[in-house]
Formats: structure tokens, sequence, C-alpha cells
């Protein structure tokens, strides 16, 4: 990525691998950047959307045509920078409305150097990637611009999203501790493979204290802090490529610990009990998908950002080296796991994020399924 300063007029150019060419404005930084298109249908939560690990290396279409109004504040951010490689708007809001602002949505996105596109049709962007599927893209913006050949071919070179192991370019490089809010219950072991701020603060209001360490914690490091239970973040990149954490997590299985894990924590999870992952046509990324728990029968509406899926049988419980698991919890749109449950173990996993940051609050209930779990094995 290259980038230079603001320039909200400047011509801009959206190329898809596949030829395609958007024209429209700059909107942040002036220069270039290259990623994997997606698109989120959440109609807020830009600022959580844009600080997610989860979207590191995707340049993210908004789907819904007016961005920018609330700008941004310093309460909201999910890590410490943004992430994605480049941001896609319709109609840029052209002053914030709330009182919580500190800066523009623009402003913030000149100041960390993302390089992004306006005026476009992103409903026109969204159904192309609908019926073509998320592909490798370029935003090249300024006031001299490549020829479109020229463009087409950089955006060609850029590296795949498929075989990308990107965990570790996001997860934290030291160990921190999250304290309990309150008395301290219990403590949990988070793997950090690309985690979002809220979530150990979820577990920290039920009185865990999270101790978050880095994606290439070994299972001696996990078990150094002497958890009740062991957590397994989001992230981005192929689980495929995810040999380490999958090994870990055998190893917290064998002992029978109470794991929980979320979106890449299930594809992990998923791996770890034999099953293969494959990739999405185009994903699910947005605050509004709906989810049903076969535990319990109920339609959950969720927090998304998953373009990978595990690959495991629907009906019934299969048999796995830990026990009989089953699919737990299905998307209705599409029939796509999102989530696992071991029936022998104390193991539970889902593809959705129940910290809803941001997000509707349907699927709080999951953290204290994880808190039942440790009370279980302490009873």
């Amino acid at each position: 990525m290259t980038t230079s300063t603001r320039g909200a007029k400047a011509p801009a150019v959206l190329v898809l691998e596949d030829g395609r060419i958007f024209r429209g404005r700059a909107y942040g930084a002036v220069g270039e950047t290259f990623g994997e298109a997606v698109f989120s249908t959440g109609m807020t939560g830009y600022q959580e959307t844009l600080t997610d690990p989860s979207y590191h290396r995707q340049v993210v279409v908004m789907t819904a045509p007016h961005v920018g109004n609330t700008g941004v504040n310093d309460e909201d951010p999910e890590s410490g920078r943004i992430w994605v490689a480049g941001y896609v708007v319709r109609d840029p809001a052209r002053t914030t409305s709330s009182w919580r602002a500190k800066r523009s949505l623009e402003e913030e996105l000149v100041r960390q150097g993302v390089v992004g596109i306006s005026g476009i049709d992103t409903r026109a962007l969204t159904r192309h990637l609908r019926e073509r599927g998320a592909m490798r893209v370029g935003i090249f913006s300024g006031n001299s611009l490549p020829d479109e050949g020229t463009m087409l071919a950089e955006v060609r070179r850029a590296p795949e999203m498929t075989g990308a192991d990107l965990s570790a370019e996001v997860a934290t490089t030291e160990p921190y501790v999250v304290p309990a809010i309150g008395a301290k219950k219990f403590t949990v072991a988070a793997i950090d493979l690309g985690i979002k701020g809220m979530t150990p603060h979820r577990m920290a209001e039920r009185g865990v204290e999270v101790h978050v360490l880095p994606a290439t914690a070994t299972l001696d490091d996990v078990y150094a802090v002497g958890p009740d239970g062991v957590f397994f973040s989001n992230g981005p990149g192929d689980p495929a490529t995810a040999d380490h954490p999958v090994s870990v997590m055998r190893g917290v299985l064998e002992r029978g610990t109470p794991l929980f894990g979320i979106c890449f924590g299930n594809q992990i999870l998923g791996r770890a009990l034999g099953f293969g992952t494959y990739k999405l046509k185009y994903g699910h990324r947005g605050i509004n998908q709906p989810v049903k728990d076969r535990t319990t029968g109920k339609v959950e509406v969720t927090a998304h950002n998953h373009g990978f899926a595990v690959d495991a049988p629907l009906d019934g419980a299969a048999d796995t080296p830990y026990g009989r698991v089953e699919v737990s919890h299905v998307c209705l749109n599409d029939n796509v796991v999102e989530g696992l449950r071991l029936l022998d173990r104390p193991a539970f996993s889902v593809q959705y994020h129940p910290e809803a940051a941001a997000g509707p609050h349907d699927a709080a209930y999951l953290f204290d399924r994880f808190v039942s779990l440790m009370e279980g094995q302490r009873a």
C-alpha cells in the first residue's frame, strides 16, 4: 500500500481481478491499496468493523449507502488501529452528527493511511461480488493514474486469501491480562488470533480474569496461567494454514479443560476434530445475520465476519477422537455451519461474534454458557 495526503476530490478507480472497473472519488488517504474485496451488510458500527483484526488484508465495501455520520470516537475501536486494507462507500457523510465524535471518519482514514473510494454504485459492486464471489481488488487514487491494463496487472499480482496465514500478523506479541470486573471467579487463557477488545471485556463482566496470549503460545504457555477455561478468538486468514493453533487446541481437548472458540476459533475446533474447512463464495459479514441455535430452537440475529467455514455433517452426531460432536448452530440464509458442540467433553464454538461490537446482543448467553462449563468442571 502506498499513500499520500488527503485528496477528497481526487479521482479514484476500483479495479477487480476479473476486469470490472468502478470510477469514483478518493475517500481517505490518496494512493493505492490491494486486498480481497468483501462486503459488509451492517447499517451501523463501521468503527468496530474498521478496527476488527479479522479484516486484515480485505477491502471492505459498505452496502449501507450513507456512512460516516457518527464520526470516530476513542471509545469504540476494537483494537489499536484500522485493519482494513481499503474502504469503499457510496455516499460519505459531509459532517459528523454525534456528541461522542472526536473527528470525522475521513480524517481517521487519512490519519491511518487507509486508501478508500466513494461515489460508486456499491449496490452494483455488491451484486457483482455475490454473483462472482470475493476476489482480489485494487483501489487507485490521485491526479495521475496508471492505465487500466497496468492497474489490472497489479491487482492480479496481489496475494490471494486462500492459503494466507495471517493470525500472527495481527495478534499481540506479549501476553497481557484483562482483570475481572468485581470478584474474580475464574481464570481463562485466551489465544489471540485477532481478538477484538470487547471479547475479554464480556468475560471480565462475568468475573473472569482473562490472560490474553500470542497466537504462537504453546500448550505449556496456556497451562502456565492455571486456566479454568481456554478461549480461541476470531482472526483473519485461511484456517487450513493454522496448524499450530490446531495442535494447541487438541492438547486442551485431551486434558478436558472447558473450551470456547469464536469465528476463527470455530474453524480451529473443526480442524482439531478432524473436519475440513472451505472458502465461502462471498462470506458472511455484517451485524444482521440470522442463526438458529439448535439446542434451544431460538433464532438469533448475529454479527459475522468470516469467509471460511467448517465442513461438518448437519444431521446427527459425528464421532471424533474426542468423542461425539454435533452442529449446534446453522445460518438460516444458507445452512452454513455456525457452531459446534462436543457431547462428551466441555467444549463448544460458534462461527460468529457474540461480543456484539458492533451488533445485536442476542448471542451474549454464549459467554454465560462458557462460565457454566467452568462451574460444572469445578464442581
